[in-house]
């Protein structure tokens, strides 16, 4: 017997609360919106943990086109060049927007933003507000306004589940909810769920970044692309704890830097720019002394004596794992930080699925390529939210025809909360030793047959009838770990080649012919066999 559950009706469903979802939010006001997430309260995602600054081209002698430049340079040729001049020009005026309605950026004496610098960037154009705190000051800011606004209603701790899809075209939303499955009909949805960092076993990302969104997206068909390409950050601290600590890389832009275990620095050795090479020049360096047992060590007494007050963050998470950096370097290491791949869209933010649109690290935009530009996320989100938000609102679609309703899925109650949990640990084990900084075809091929056989363990588990939100919440983000790592390896495999945040030690080499991959679910479940070159997807 089928499960009961509410029907709401939306004129716009946004799913997601960091950046990318709360500025998609506001920009369509006054339209009413439905905004789900599935914390407990605004904001979420990792735009609140985002310590590095907003990438602009604001100073003086910079500009729009200096800014691509270093965003194309960076994704190691497969950034959209067209996109990238439009992200770093209408982002230009997207900050100096926010600087004018008084968001609390980082300002000198005479009322200027403060411009620092990292790595890959030619010029100063990093904006920071309160320090390393960035991410959540400026959310902060963006939540209260959300709250503010009468035309959106926001349900927190919602677990989207599926979308419904009837003849091609998005109509809705299943969630569950406190008080029970609500199935959101609605003829347009917003994703804006972030990434996949807790896909991986070492991860920078909060909890909640679990690849709701592109697993949500996946499941209905949609176009995917440049999914192979996760970012590893180069300095996250060597502790224990998920997720691990990250310090920001404004700490190398100001004058840290990295040492061996003789406590002699390297990177000038590795690459031109040394600590300011792209991000996968420097995790790759680190990561390669770390897996041969030698420790790495950032030296931040440099950036801290520039700029005693610009890091209070960074402070805080060492101060609570027993370590000082003012008196001594301390231990870092990689770990998966951003998603460049996602849902495929155009300028607009429309998928290829009618009345679904996708914004901020969840979307693939073509501005990140394979290597993403270091402070370009949040810009991301700002650019393409409002993008978003002025397409839904200026797109006429006719009326949802009638359509039967969803049934509620079948989902694995409390008494699987204890295999769930191991299968989560074996996935995100697997994915990150199979599919991590440093990749090779054998590797790959036995983390795609473990999470094939994870994935069968997981269905078995599952039973019908209501199930309580936690249960749901744990069973979907198992599954959509899942999903996700199984789509970064089947991409993986498919590239045949190193190129950005993509390295495959059989294939060490870049190959000049390449060409960016897409594909949709369908190619994930009909593959047989190994996947070799780009047999298993399209061309962009």
């Amino acid at each position: 017997m089928p499960t009961p559950y509410m029907v709401r009706d939306s004129e716009v469903v946004v799913i997601g609360s960091g950046m990318a979802g709360l500025t998609a939010a506001l920009h369509l006001a006054p339209r009413a919106v439905t905004l789900l997430t599935k914390t407990p309260d605004l904001p979420g995602g990792s735009s609140n943990h985002a310590q590095g600054g907003i990438a602009a081209a604001i100073g003086p002698g910079d500009g729009a086109e200096a800014h691509a430049a270093d965003t194309v340079a960076a994704g190691a040729g497969f950034v959209d060049p067209g996109r990238a001049l439009l992200l770093t020009s209408e982002g230009a005026e997207r900050v100096r927007a926010l600087l004018l309605a008084g968001l609390p950026f980082d300002r000198s004496a005479d009322g200027a933003p403060l411009l620092g610098r990292e790595a890959a960037h030619g010029a100063a154009r990093i904006v920071h507000a309160g320090g390393d705190a960035t991410g959540a000051t400026l959310v902060a800011a963006l939540a209260e306004r959300v709250r503010a606004t009468p035309s959106i209603r926001v349900e927190s701790d919602a677990f989207a589940v599926d979308l419904a899809v009837r003849h091609g075209r998005v109509c809705g939303v299943l969630a569950c909810h406190p008080e029970g499955w609500v199935f959101h009909r609605a003829p347009r949805v917003v994703l804006a769920t972030g990434g996949v960092g807790g896909a991986y076993a070492r991860t920078t990302n909060p909890p909640e970044a679990t690849g709701d969104g592109l697993a949500l997206a996946a499941r209905a068909g949609a176009l995917l692309a440049d999914v192979e390409f996760v970012q590893f950050h180069p300095t996250a601290l060597a502790v224990d704890a998920d997720p691990a600590p990250l310090l920001t890389e404004a700490l190398r832009g100001a004058g840290a830097v990295l040492l061996d275990r003789r406590g002699v620095r390297f990177m000038a050795a590795e690459h031109p720019l040394a600590e300011l090479a792209p991000r996968d020049v420097v995790a790759r360096a680190i990561g390669a002394r770390v897996a041969a047992g030698e420790p790495v060590r950032l030296d931040m007494r440099p950036a801290l004596a520039a700029k005693p007050d610009g890091f209070p963050t960074v402070l805080a998470l060492c101060a609570a794992h027993g370590l000082d950096p003012w008196r001594e370097p301390v231990p870092v290491a990689p770990a998966a930080h951003y998603h460049m791949g996602g849902v495929v869209t155009d300028p607009a933010g429309r998928t290829s699925l009618d009345g679904l649109w996708a914004c901020g690290e969840v979307a693939c935009t073509g501005v990140h390529g394979a290597n993403r530009l270091a402070s370009n996320s949040l810009l991301e989100a700002l650019v393409f939210g409002a993008r978003v938000a002025r397409d839904v609102a200026g797109r006429d679609l006719p009326p949802l025809p009638p359509f039967a309703l969803p049934e509620a899925p079948a989902v694995a109650g409390e008494v699987g909360a204890g295999l769930l949990d191991a299968i989560t640990d074996e996935s995100r084990r697997t994915l990150y030793q199979g599919a991590g900084l440093v990749r090779d075809g054998v590797g790959l091929l036995a983390a795609r047959r473990k999470l094939d056989r994870l994935a069968v363990a997981l269905d078995a588990l599952c039973g019908v009838g209501p199930a309580e939100l936690a249960a749901v919440r744990c069973w979907g983000e198992a599954r959509n770990r899942l999903l996700a790592g199984r789509l970064i390896v089947h991409a993986a495999l498919a590239r045949s080649e190193s190129r950005g945040a993509h390295f495959r030690t059989d294939f060490p080499q870049e190959d000049p012919a390449a060409q960016r991959h897409r594909f949709t679910l369908t190619d994930l479940t009909g593959a047989a066999g190994p996947l070799t070159g780009d047999a298993a997807c399209s061309i962009l």
